[in-house]
């Protein structure tokens, strides 16, 4: 009979560094037909884990014997070398079984079998007792550490922040609310997202200082269109709610859309959808009692209005797109002013405030703003409800009404008591502001879902001569023609769809701006750069990637040719700022960091929605940047509340300055809002003026020299947002 070859599969072990010679000069821990012998810590391993499978019953047989075998012959040492142990054989095993006993808790008691077995059953019972009693505790707090660990607890606040949803905006928005509450000193900000609470609390955390990371940060876990969820967070005990559109992904061609019309349609609706259905649950959890102040934003704005029904009256819904692409087009026409509305948005330093005061009833505002002693008037709100920005000096306060300024957060005072600072009438100039119509070329590289818009707003209200050129890839735009007029034909632009005769021609070229070929093509015929990142999408979720490229070709291109364009790049992250090759004049909007310091702005103060309405709003009254030359006479050293009464006589009201010598400087770059009255500084060539003032006319050159851009589209408040 053929015998069967046996095969043994040895488990895997260390590799051996040097082997001893034993024996017959075998190598140790082999057999003499060469196999490797198993060792005895291998076995044991081995027998330990097939115990293991056994179940519980043998893992508590094991455990006992281990026991016994350590207690026994402890328990019998310590009574064999005891002097007062019993002399009898018999004495001394009871003695052992004492011991032994009570070291194991099994009740130790000796005499007749009977009172040995209840003895050991008492125990036994006493024993399983206790370790129920100990397993149900564990249990419980285990569990109840892992809903904390998860983000399943309730949140019990008044008067707190909640923030839904997890998109861009949401680390700014959190950083900011948790500093206005360190201003209060009260309060909590509620976060919560279908993602990770630790992870939450991380990425929130990260970089908070001083005040703001001492207020508490709740975050939960769960979906915020969930009413269950949402009920966890105290929604109708909150003082305002904000609701993030999540970030979405466009369609996975790793295209751009076929022109400015599919931009919009090209990516998914179901993050705006989201914020709709959250605000439905919003609604429910809330209850019908006193209505919650909600802060929404959606992406597209087909679901705005949808979003608005959802909210409910009094709501703040805002475009985010358009937002940013408003932005876009405000600092081609302002270079400089995204640091500004930076500066003016967040809660560091001075901002945006309300002051009632019984004693502005009866005045005039031409005579509180000459007389504000700590803050910048730019406003009034009536006590109806109607806002009036940069009024004319006549304009008369009602009882009831508030006074907007900016100012720093506490002590602000409508009217002083002390003598307003002084004027020097002698170092004032007058200029006229309406220049004649200057044409302008603008070139674009790259393009994304807000590229429609961001070329209908800078394509609109343009001297004759102007253009509009955009470079991007390959087979990712249309035709001028077809594909720009189809933009404009859904609104995308901001404007009512219908042709607008002062739009300038937009020519779109294809070339890739990564590459060199692509920059090198930008001549002396354009004066302003505009940089737009792709959209996100598989691949490409780092858009700003994209974007630091190109500036990098910009910054080669601009060594080569020694020529320096003003330069609007959009950044998706605004960690990027601080390695982006640009130089000094650059702007670099970071347009979600933007839009979420504008709707922490607005959650802590509903009566500034209409405010920035009104301010943001292309041709309306807005932040701008006047030469200080057209204000006082350079070189000469003036107090700001000269400035300040400079712009009064122009119709415009001065809340700060940018100092060209500190342009370079990070952070704020030269940037100060509400400056002492009585500093009185040089201001130099270069100097800019921070002004809140109506639009220039159409074509005009809207700051002494600068490009004519004004980006109007003949409609009156801002179409990305919509103050309820």
């Amino acid at each position: 009979m053929r015998k069967e070859r046996e095969i043994t599969v040895p488990r895997p072990r260390r590799p051996v560094v040097a082997e001893a010679r034993v024996g017959r000069g075998r190598p140790a821990g082999r057999t003499a037909r060469g196999r490797r012998r198993t060792g005895s810590r291998e076995r044991l391993r081995y027998w330990v884990d097939r115990t293991v499978v056994r179940g519980v019953s043998a893992l508590v047989g094991w455990l006992a014997l281990a026991c016994l075998a350590v207690v026994t012959p402890a328990s019998t040492l310590l009574v064999w070398t005891d002097r007062r142990a019993p002399e009898s054989f018999g004495g001394k095993l009871a003695a052992v079984w004492r011991t032994a006993g009570q070291t194991l808790r099994l009740g130790g008691e000796a005499g007749p079998p009977l009172r040995f077995a209840l003895s050991l059953l008492l125990a036994l019972v006493a024993l399983l007792y206790v370790s129920t009693l100990v397993g149900i505790v564990t249990s419980a707090l285990t569990e109840r550490l892992t809903a904390l660990q998860r983000g399943h607890s309730t949140v019990v606040e008044d008067g707190h922040t909640v923030v839904l949803g997890w998109s861009e905006q949401a680390p700014t928005v959190v950083a900011e609310v948790l500093a206005a509450h360190a201003q209060r000193r009260r309060g909590a900000v509620a976060v919560l997202a279908d993602r990770d609470k630790a992870e939450m609390e991380a990425e929130l955390r990260a970089g908070l200082t001083g005040g703001a990371a001492r207020v508490r940060l709740l975050c939960r876990s769960g979906r915020p269109a969930d009413p269950v969820a949402l009920a966890r967070i105290g929604p109708a005990t909150a003082g305002a709610v904000v609701v993030l559109p999540s970030d979405g992904r466009p369609e996975p061609t790793g295209t751009y859309p076929h022109g400015p019309a599919s931009a919009a349609g090209a990516w998914p609706d179901a993050g705006d959808a989201q914020v709709v259905k959250t605000l439905l649950a919003l609604r429910a959890a809330a209850g019908d009692g006193e209505p919650v102040r909600v802060v929404a934003a959606v992406r597209d704005g087909r679901f705005r209005d949808a979003a608005a029904l959802a909210a409910g009256e009094g709501a703040t819904v805002l475009d985010v797109d358009d937002i940013a692409a408003r932005l876009l087009a405000q600092c081609v026409r302002e270079p400089g002013l995204s640091l500004v509305l930076e500066d003016l948005l967040d809660f560091a330093g001075a901002e945006l405030h309300t002051l009632h005061d019984p004693r502005l009833a009866g005045r005039r505002f031409g005579a509180v703003r000459a007389g504000c002693p700590d803050a910048c008037a730019v406003g009034i709100v009536r006590a109806g409800g109607g806002l009036l920005m940069n009024p004319a000096p006549g304009t008369e306060f009602g009882p009831g009404d508030a006074l907007v300024v900016v100012a720093e957060d506490g002590g602000a005072r409508a009217v002083g008591g002390t003598a307003p600072a002084a004027v020097d009438p002698s170092v004032m100039v007058t200029r006229e502001r309406a220049g004649a119509p200057r044409p302008y070329r603008v070139v674009v590289l790259g393009w994304n879902r807000r590229g429609a818009r961001v070329v209908g707003l800078l394509s609109r209200g343009a001297a004759p001569g102007s253009s509009v050129d955009v470079f991007a890839p390959d087979g990712r735009l249309g035709t001028n023609g077809g594909a720009y007029a189809e933009g404009r034909g859904d609104g995308g632009d901001g404007g009512d769809g219908g042709e607008d005769p002062g739009a300038v021609p937009v020519v779109f070229h294809r070339g890739d701006p990564l590459a060199a070929a692509t920059v090198g093509r930008i001549d002396e015929r354009y004066d302003h750069v505009v940089v737009l990142g792709p959209d996100r999408a598989p691949g490409t979720d780092q858009p700003d990637d994209h974007t630091l490229v190109t500036l990098l070709q910009l910054r080669a291109w601009e060594a080569r040719t020694g020529r320096v364009l003003p330069l609007v790049a959009e950044l998706a992250d605004e960690r990027n700022r601080a390695i982006a090759p640009a130089g000094p004049g650059a702007d670099l909007v970071a347009g979600g960091r933007l839009v979420g310091l504008l709707m922490a702005q607005i959650s802590q103060n509903a009566a500034l929605a209409a405010a920035f309405a009104e301010l943001f709003a292309p041709g309306g009254t807005s932040v701008r940047l006047w030469p200080a030359g057209d204000l006082v006479r350079h070189g000469a050293e003036a107090s700001f509340a000269t400035v300040v009464a400079a712009a009064a006589r122009q119709g415009a009201c001065a809340v700060g300055y940018r100092a060209a010598a500190a342009a370079d400087r990070p952070p704020r770059h030269g940037v100060r809002l509400n400056p002492p009255k009585g500093e009185t500084r040089c201001w130099a060539v270069g100097d800019e003026v921070i002004v809140i003032a109506p639009a220039a006319p159409e074509g005009a050159n809207a700051a002494g020299g600068r490009s004519g851009v004004d980006g109007s589209d003949g409609r009156n408040g801002w179409g990305g947002l919509n103050p309820g």
